[in-house]
């Protein structure tokens, strides 16, 4: 391309075989983050002009058309701002009348060019806080405590603000940059238990702070705090989730306790990419919101997304977050794989079932997609990855084994699987299947050196045997602890 002429699909941050639409919305978004009467920047109204003629070729057919053909051939360069790896865990598929599992370790992490280079991004952050009457007491006064000390940490370009709910909700603290912080923080101190848990009230009000104050050039989040269910607004949260999701607004739960239903607050998080945190002892509160706090203020790219097409004889089984935050994925098109911390890659597991159907050809086409992330701090759009998986089919099984990080990978998503196993079998009424479960768990977790758990899920299979029920908190510190261990997962090179 000649040194004077721009690269318009650069600019807008699509591939050049995009969509009328893909570029209609990447136009839009980056319009959005730049535009003059949003920006005042140094050098933003240059690029919003550029950004506005990038458009106005790509946009028209005809000009398109044009413009391309002054194009020369297209050259895989490396990324500018992230980098990625791919692990199979077998070299090829196999002819087969049955069907076959592969896993893929997606690992995608800052490029070494960028990773210090580029600041952090201010927050646009939401505390929406449970203060139902099950709240009074030391678990609010923490909560208030912490939520005072999140205010005085901020950042001057930093916006919080702070929803408190019961069966009502309102804003204690309104999402603007404020000085007057006294004030402020006395309303929080002034939040005062009552009522019941209805969560619906307070993530919508959340979701309405964080929109007043929605920047692409920050991180939008919510983080909700309870200790208790939500009756019958669980679909209504959800479609929330999804309206977050559209808007590029991640959503962590955090439950307090044992009362609160973790499988719908993983669920709520999981539509933005996000995740549920298990929160036992109320002293344990401001520890948690601080490391959350934290990793927002490290974000690289806040929202990491596959968008892909499958083969027609072959599905996604199985979806999980290694890191930065443990977390099944809801299985969609896109997949949300959640954020890129500074120092803290992603690192996604992927299980595929491929149907005998599939096998075809000897070079088989699994997944064509591409790879999207926004990066708050940099003012265009971040260029998609373009991401093709493929396998040779042979006769005959490989001898060579997976590559060590996969099976690292395995053996604890194996762990997590089996305490799955396990409360399958619970809420089944199978009491001596589950307590078998937990029973290899603990075999298993012994076997990796991981005594403190291994304990956790004899004496979790003791009281199933004894009680028919899980203990107290027993359920969830098994599913919490199990999933803590993929953290470690996928650090160690390939071999």
């Amino acid at each position: 391309m000649p040194v004077s002429q721009q690269d318009y699909y650069s600019i807008l941050g699509v591939f050049r075989d995009a969509t009328q639409d893909e570029i209609k919305r990447a136009y839009l978004e980056s319009a959005q983050r730049l535009h003059p009467d949003k920006n005042t920047a140094a050098g933003e109204t240059e690029l919003f002009l550029e950004v506005q003629q990038a458009y106005e070729v790509l946009s028209n057919p005809n000009r398109r058309s044009q413009y391309d053909a002054t194009l020369p051939p297209e050259v895989v360069e490396k990324h500018k701002f992230l980098r990625h790896q791919i692990f199979f865990s077998r070299p090829s598929l196999v002819h087969l009348k049955e069907d076959q599992l592969l896993y893929v370790l997606l690992e995608i992490e800052p490029s070494e060019r960028q990773s210090g280079s580029l600041p952090a991004p201010p927050l646009n952050l939401c505390l929406v806080l449970d203060r139902s009457t099950s709240m009074q007491g030391e678990k609010l006064d923490i909560l208030k405590s912490t939520a005072v000390q999140l205010m005085r940490s901020l950042r001057p370009q930093d916006v919080l603000s702070i929803v408190a709910f019961s069966d009502r909700a309102e804003v204690i603290v309104p999402a603007a940059i404020s000085l007057d912080r006294r004030k402020q923080e006395g309303g929080v101190y002034m939040i005062q238990p009552s009522g019941g848990t209805e969560i619906y009230h307070g993530l919508e009000l959340g979701l309405r702070e964080v929109r007043r104050a929605l920047d692409p050039s920050r991180v939008n989040h919510i983080i909700l705090l309870t200790d208790g269910n939500t009756y019958g607004d669980e679909q209504a949260c959800l479609d929330l989730a999804e309206q977050a999701a559209a808007m590029n607004i991640g959503i962590t739960g955090m439950g307090i306790g044992h009362e609160w239903n973790d499988i719908f607050l993983d669920a709520l998080a999981g539509k933005t990419g996000g995740s549920s945190v298990y929160i036992s002892q109320p002293k344990d509160i401001e520890r948690f919101l601080v490391e959350k706090f934290k990793a927002l203020t490290n974000t690289y790219a806040d929202e990491v997304i596959l968008d892909y097409k499958l083969h027609e004889h072959m599905r996604i089984n199985f979806a999980f977050r290694l890191q930065p935050d443990g977390s099944q994925i809801e299985i969609g098109t896109p997949l949300h794989l959640g954020p890129i911390l500074r120092e803290t890659p992603l690192h996604v597991l992927i299980e595929f079932i491929v149907s005998p159907s599939a096998l075809t050809e000897t070079n088989l086409l699994i997944l064509d997609g591409a790879i999207k992330a926004s990066i708050a701090s940099n003012s265009l759009p971040c260029p998609p990855i373009r991401l093709r998986l493929t396998r040779e089919v042979q006769p005959n099984p490989s001898a060579d084994p997976p590559p060590t990080r996969v099976l690292k990978a395995l053996s604890r998503l194996v762990l997590y699987r089996m305490q799955e196993r396990a409360q399958t079998a619970v809420k089944e009424g199978r009491f001596d299947a589950a307590a078998k479960h937990l029973q290899n768990l603990a075999t298993h977790l012994l076997s990796q050196g991981e005594t403190s758990v291994a304990k956790t899920a004899l004496l979790e299979a003791q009281n199933i045997e004894n009680m028919r029920a899980w203990s107290q908190s027993g359920s969830k510190d098994i599913k919490y602890k199990t999933r803590a261990l993929l953290l470690g997962s996928g650090k160690e090179k390939n071999s």
